[in-house]
């Protein structure tokens, strides 16, 4: 049950990592967006991830962790192509 909840927490969380990827594409630009908070989030998907691998608990679970990485670090990389985009105008 517990591994079912943990899931359910980050496909909550990854969820609105989509959304957000597309929003900044559309906006085009950095304004309003952390790189900061960014890699924040990042660096806590991955310490539960470790979380994961410490307790010798790898399992299913890992591979929600693996699909949020992945998609907070399309929005690090959207961040920069927008911050090319503020930077030539």
């Amino acid at each position: 049950m517990a591994n079912i909840l943990e899931i359910l927490m980050l496909l909550c969380f990854g969820a609105s990592w989509p959304i957000n990827f597309r929003k900044a594409m559309k906006a085009g630009t950095t304004k309003g967006t952390s790189l900061a908070f960014l890699f924040l989030i990042e660096f806590g998907y991955i310490c539960g991830a470790a979380a994961k691998v410490l307790n010798h608990s790898i399992n299913y679970v890992l591979i929600f962790y693996g699909i949020n990485l992945v998609v907070v670090a399309a929005n690090i990389g959207i961040y920069f192509v927008n911050k090319k985009k503020d930077t030539a105008l």
